[in-house]
C-alpha cells in the first residue's frame, strides 16, 4: 500500500477509535458553502466531518474493531465524528438534514461501541443534552424539598394569622 493511503487509513482508524460516536451519512451535491457552514456548526459542539472512500472506511473500521456492512454504504459517504457530546453532534446533523433536504441522509452510526440504524441515530438526536439532563435531575431532587418547605412556611404563616386575628378580636 502506498504511504499516503496508509496514512489516510491510519488517520481514519484513529479517529474512529478515538471518537465517542460516529454518524454515517450518504450525501448528494454537498455545496462548498453549505459544507463549510455544516463543518463550523459541528466544530462548535466538538464534532467533525470527513468525506471518505468506502473501501478506506471499511478497512479502517475493520482495523479499529468495528464491523461495517459495505452493503449499507450506498452513494458518497460522509462520516461525522463526535469527540465531545454525541447527542449534540447528532442534533446538528439532523438540523442540517432538515435545512438542506435531499443533500444528506443518515444511514447509521456507532454509539458507545454499538452499531445503530438510521432510526436509532434519529432517536438519539432527540434526547436532551447532558446539561438539560442535569437540570432535569436537579429539578427532580429539589422539588420535594421546596414543596416541603412551602408547606411548613404555610403552616407557620397560618399560625401567625390566627394569633393576629385573636389579638385584634381581644382588643375590640
Amino acid at each position: 500500500m502506498r504511504p499516503e493511503k496508509q496514512f489516510l487509513l491510519d488517520d481514519i482508524k484513529d479517529r474512529i477509535a478515538g471518537s465517542k460516536a460516529i454518524v454515517l451519512a450518504s450525501y448528494k451535491q454537498l455545496e462548498p458553502n453549505a459544507s463549510a457552514a455544516f463543518r463550523t456548526n459541528l466544530a462548535k459542539v466538538g464534532g467533525s466531518l470527513e468525506v471518505v472512500k468506502k473501501r478506506v472506511l471499511v478497512k479502517a473500521a475493520q482495523v479499529a474493531g468495528v464491523a461495517l456492512d459495505p452493503a449499507l454504504l450506498q452513494g458518497h459517504i460522509a462520516v461525522v465524528f463526535a469527540n465531545e457530546d454525541p447527542v449534540q453532534t447528532t442534533k446538528v446533523v439532523y438540523q442540517f438534514c432538515k435545512e438542506n433536504q435531499e443533500v444528506l441522509e443518515v444511514i447509521g452510526g456507532r454509539f458507545e461501541g454499538t452499531l445503530c440504524s438510521a432510526s436509532d441515530v434519529e432517536q438519539i438526536s432527540k434526547l436532551p443534552s447532558k446539561d438539560e439532563m442535569r437540570a432535569q435531575f436537579l429539578g427532580t431532587l429539589e422539588a420535594p424539598l421546596s414543596q416541603t418547605l412551602a408547606v411548613i412556611e404555610a403552616l407557620l404563616t397560618s399560625v401567625m394569622h390566627c394569633l393576629e386575628n385573636k389579638s385584634t378580636q381581644s382588643n375590640s
